[in-house]
C-alpha cells in the first residue's frame, strides 16, 4: 500500500512530547508576563506603573492606594470561594471516580470470566492478543488518568482566573488595551496549558502502554479509550455542578438586587456578588476547560480505536496511527502564533477594536492550521492506505484525510461566526430582541425562543456537510479527524472563551472596590466581547461534541460487532425515541436544579437586606459567606441526579437491552442533544447581549429603550435571568452528555455484546 510516511517513527517520538513541552512553556511566559501587574501599592517614588500619582488622582478623584487594596481583597474573597467549592466538588467527584473504575475493571475483566489466557484477536482470528483482564486493568487505568488531567485542566484554568481578574481592573485604568492584553494572555495561560497537558498526558499513556501490549495495537488503543471516559465524566460533573453554583448565584443577585432594589449588577452591598463572580470562574471557566479536554480526548481516543483496525495498525506504522496526535501537536504550535498577533503584533487602542481581534484570532487560527493540516498530512501519511469501514476495509487516499480533517475546521469556523450573529449586539436579531422589550417581558422571551430555534439552522446544516464528506472519504475514522479538525485550534478557541468571565469579573471587581463610571464602561465594553466570545465557545463545543460522539458511535458499533443498525426493527427504535428524550429530561434536571437553588438565594438575600441595619445605605458589610455556603451546598446536591442519568443509561441499557438498543439511544440523544444545545446557548446569550445593549446605549435606538430602570430594561433583565441557566447550566452541559454517553457505550462494548441484552434473550 502506498509509500511510507516521509517523519520517521523516530522523528514522532521527538515531534510529539516537544510541541506540547513548547506549549506549556508558552503557558507560562504569558502568566510571568500576567503577573507583571501588581495587585500591592507601591510606595517609593511617586510614580505608579510609570503612570504619576495626580494623573490618576485627577481622573478618578480618589485615592489610588486605596482601589487597589481593596481590588485585592475582592480577588482574594473570588478566588477562595472558587478553590473551596472545587475542594468540596472534586471529594465528592472523586468517590464517584473510584467506585466507576472498579465498575470498569469488574465489567470488562467478566467478559472472558477474568481468565489470564491470551484470546485470538476480534477482528483477525489467526492473531492471538492479549487478554481481557489486561484490557479491563490498562482501561481502568486510562480512565483515572483521563479524570485526573480533566480535573488538573479545570482547576489550573480557574486558578489563572481568579490570579488576573484584578489584575485587568487595575490595567482598565490605564485604558482598554492594556486591560484587553491582561484578560487575553491569561485566558491563552489556561488555554495552552490545557491543550499540551491533554496531549502530553495522553502520549506518555500511549508509549508506556505500548511496553506490555507490544504489538497488539487493537487492544493498546481499546484500552486507551477510558482516556476520554475519564475526562469527559469528570467534566459532566464539573460542567452541571459549577453551571448549577453561578446561576443560583447570579439569578439570586439580579432578582433582589436589579429588579427588586434598584441597585447596580455587582454592587458591593448585595450580598450574592461575590457568589456571582465566583460562579464564573467555577462554571465558564473550570467547567468550560474539562468539557473541551473531555472533547479532544475523545476525538483522539475515536480515531485511534479505528486507525488500530485499519492498515496502520495492521502494518504497525507508528506514525500514522499518530496522525491525530500530530495533528494537535501542530495545533499547539499555530495557535501559539496566533496568540501574538491578539497581544503583541497589533495593539488595540479603542473599545470597538475589542470584538474585531477576538474575532480575527479565529480567522487568522483556521486559516494557518489548513495549512499545518496539509503539512502534517504529507509529511506523516502514506499516499494511501486502508481504513476499517463496517467490516471491509476502504482504500483512502491521503489528500481526502487533509480534506476531512479541513472541513471539520471550517466547519467550526462557520459554527462560530454563525453564533456570533445571533448573539452579539452588532447584528439585528439581537437589537430586534432588545427591541421587543418595549412591550414588556413576555414578547422579550417569544423573540429570544425564536432566535435561539432559528439559529440551529446553519451550524446543523455545516454539521450535515461535514458529516457527509469526512464519510464518504474515510469512513468513521474520517469523522473521528474531522472533529479532531474542529478542535485543533482548541488553545486559541480556550483562550477566547476564558477571556470573557475574566473581563466579567474586572467589571465586577471595578464596581465593587467603587472605581469611576470610565472605568466601568471600559470593563463592560470587554465583558460585551467575552459574552460573545463565550457563546461561540460554546458553538465550537457542541459543534466538536455531535462529530466525536458520531465517531465514538462508529467505533463502538464495529467493536460491538453491529455490522448494521436498522431503525425498521422494534429494538432499536424504541431505543431512537428514549434516546431522543434524555436530553430533554436531563435539561429539566437541570433547570429545576438552578430554579430551587435560585430560590433559597433569593430568600438569604431579602433576608439580609431587611435585617442587616445600613446595609442599603452601604454602612454595613453584607455576609457574603452564606451566600456562598447556599450556592456550593445546592450545586453539589442538584449534580448528582443528572450525571447519574448519564452515567447510568447506557449500562442499564446496553445490559437489558443490549447493543441493538443502546445504538438506538446513542443516535436518538446525539440528534436532539445538539438542536437543544445550540438554541439554549444561543437563547441565553441573546437575552444577555440585549440587556447589555440598551444598558450600553450606544445607539440613538438603544437610547430610546434604555437607560437603566426603564420599562424595557427592566423587561430585558428578566430575559436575561431566565436565560442564565439555558446558556451556562443546561446548553453547554448537553454537549457532554452526547458524548459521554457515547464513549461509556464504546468502553463497555466487549462486555455488551458478550453479556448483554438479558430482557431480550428471556423472551
Amino acid at each position: 500500500m502506498g509509500s511510507s510516511a516521509l517523519l520517521s517513527d523516530l522523528g514522532t517520538e521527538i515531534v510529539i512530547p516537544i510541541c506540547a513541552v513548547i506549549g506549556i512553556v508558552f503557558s507560562l511566559v504569558q502568566w510571568y508576563l500576567v503577573s507583571l501587574v501588581k495587585l500591592s501599592p507601591e510606595h517609593g517614588d511617586n510614580k505608579k506603573n510609570g503612570y504619576n500619582d495626580s494623573l490618576i488622582e485627577e481622573e478618578e478623584g480618589i485615592n489610588d492606594q486605596n482601589v487597589v487594596v481593596k481590588c485585592a481583597e475582592i480577588q482574594n474573597a473570588i478566588s477562595e470561594g472558587a478553590t473551596s467549592f472545587l475542594f468540596t466538588e472534586y471529594q465528592y467527584v472523586g468517590i464517584f471516580m473510584v467506585a466507576f473504575a472498579a465498575l470498569i475493571f469488574l465489567f470488562l475483566g467478566s467478559v472472558e470470566g477474568f481468565s489470564t489466557q491470551s484470546q485470538p484477536c476480534t477482528y483477525n482470528k489467526e492473531k492471538m492478543c492479549k487478554p481481557a483482564l489486561a484490557t479491563a486493568i490498562f482501561s481502568t487505568i486510562s480512565f483515572l488518568l483521563g479524570a485526573v488531567t480533566s480535573v488538573v485542566s479545570g482547576f489550573l484554568g480557574m486558578k489563572i482566573a481568579t490570579y488576573a481578574n484584578a489584575r485587568t481592573t487595575l490595567e482598565a485604568r490605564k485604558g482598554v488595551g492594556k486591560a484587553f492584553i491582561t484578560a487575553f494572555r491569561s485566558g491563552a495561560v489556561m488555554g495552552f496549558l490545557l491543550a499540551a497537558n491533554g496531549l502530553l498526558v495522553l502520549y506518555i499513556t500511549i508509549n508506556l502502554f505500548k511496553l506490555y501490549y507490544g504489538d497488539d495495537w487493537e487492544g493498546l488503543f481499546e484500552a486507551i479509550t477510558g482516556y476520554g471516559l475519564g475526562g469527559s465524566s469528570m467534566a459532566l460533573f464539573g460542567r452541571v455542578g459549577g453551571g448549577i453554583y453561578t446561576k443560583a448565584a447570579d439569578v439570586g443577585a439580579d432578582l433582589v438586587g436589579k429588579v427588586e432594589r434598584n441597585i447596580p449588577e455587582d454592587d458591593p452591598r448585595n450580598p450574592a456578588v461575590i457568589a456571582d463572580n465566583v460562579g464564573d470562574n467555577v462554571g465558564d471557566i473550570a467547567g468550560m476547560g474539562s468539557d473541551l479536554f473531555g472533547s479532544y480526548a475523545e476525538s483522539s481516543c475515536a480515531a485511534l480505536v479505528v486507525a488500530s483496525i485499519s492498515s496502520f495498525g495492521i502494518n504497525h506504522d507508528f506514525t500514522a496511527m499518530c496522525y491525530p496526535l500530530l495533528i494537535s501537536s501542530m495545533g499547539i504550535l499555530v495557535c501559539l502564533i496566533t496568540t501574538l498577533f491578539a497581544t503583541d503584533f497589533f495593539e488595540i487602542k479603542a473599545v470597538k477594536e475589542i470584538e474585531p481581534a477576538l474575532k480575527n484570532q479565529l480567522i487568522i487560527s483556521t486559516a494557518l492550521m489548513t495549512v499545518g493540516i496539509a503539512i502534517v498530512t504529507w509529511t506523516c501519511l502514506p499516499s494511501s492506505f486502508t481504513i476499517f469501514n463496517f467490516g471491509t476495509q476502504k482504500v483512502v487516499k491521503n489528500w481526502q484525510l487533509f480534506l476531512c480533517v479541513a472541513i471539520g475546521l471550517w466547519a467550526g469556523l462557520i459554527i462560530g461566526f454563525v453564533t456570533e450573529y445571533y448573539t452579539s449586539n452588532a447584528y439585528s436579531p439581537v437589537q430586534d430582541v432588545a427591541d421587543s422589550c418595549r412591550t414588556g417581558a413576555a414578547t422579550n422571551v417569544i423573540f429570544g425562543l425564536a432566535l435561539g430555534y432559528k439559529s440551529v439552522i446553519i451550524p446543523i446544516f455545516a454539521i450535515a456537510i461535514a458529516i457527509f464528506v469526512s464519510f464518504s472519504f474515510a469512513a468513521m475514522y474520517g469523522i473521528a479527524v474531522a472533529a479532531l479538525g474542529m478542535l485543533s485550534t482548541i488553545a486559541t478557541g480556550l483562550a477566547i472563551d476564558a477571556y470573557g468571565p475574566i473581563s466579567d469579573n474586572a467589571g465586577g471587581i471595578a464596581e465593587m472596590a467603587g472605581m469611576s463610571h470610565r472605568i466601568r464602561e471600559r470593563t463592560d465594553a470587554l465583558d460585551a466581547a467575552g459574552n460573545t466570545t463565550a457563546a461561540i465557545g460554546k458553538g465550537f463545543a457542541i459543534g466538536s461534541a455531535a462529530l466525536v460522539s458520531l465517531a465514538l458511535f462508529g467505533a463502538f458499533v464495529s467493536r460491538a460487532a453491529i455490522s448494521t443498525v436498522d431503525v425498521l426493527t422494534p429494538e432499536v427504535f424504541i431505543g431512537l425515541m428514549v434516546g431522543a428524550m434524555l436530553p430533554y429530561w436531563f435539561s429539566a434536571m437541570t433547570m429545576k436544579s438552578v430554579g430551587s437553588a435560585a430560590l433559597k438565594m433569593v430568600e438569604e438575600v431579602r433576608r439580609q437586606f431587611n435585617t442587616i441595619p445600613g446595609l442599603m445605605e452601604g454602612l454595613a458589610k453584607p455576609d457574603y459567606a452564606t451566600c456562598v455556603k447556599i450556592s456550593t451546598d445546592a450545586s453539589i446536591k442538584e449534580m448528582i441526579p443528572p450525571g447519574a442519568l448519564v452515567m447510568l443509561t447506557p449500562l442499564i441499557v446496553g445490559i437489558f437491552f443490549g447493543v441493538e438498543t443502546l445504538s438506538g439511544v446513542l443516535a436518538g440523544a446525539l440528534v436532539s442533544g445538539v438542536q437543544i444545545a445550540i438554541s439554549a446557548s444561543n437563547t441565553g446569550g441573546a437575552w444577555d447581549n440585549a440587556k447589555k445593549y440598551i444598558e450600553a446605549g450606544a445607539s440613538e435606538h438603544a437610547r430610546t429603550l434604555g437607560p437603566k430602570g426603564s420599562e424595557p430594561h427592566k423587561a430585558a433583565v428578566i430575559g436575561d435571568t431566565i436565560g442564565d441557566p439555558l446558556k451556562d447550566t443546561s446548553g453547554p452541559s448537553l454537549n457532554i452528555l452526547i458524548k459521554l454517553m457515547a464513549v461509556e457505550s464504546l468502553v463497555f462494548a466487549p462486555f455488551f455484546a458478550t453479556h448483554g441484552g438479558i430482557l431480550f434473550k428471556i423472551f
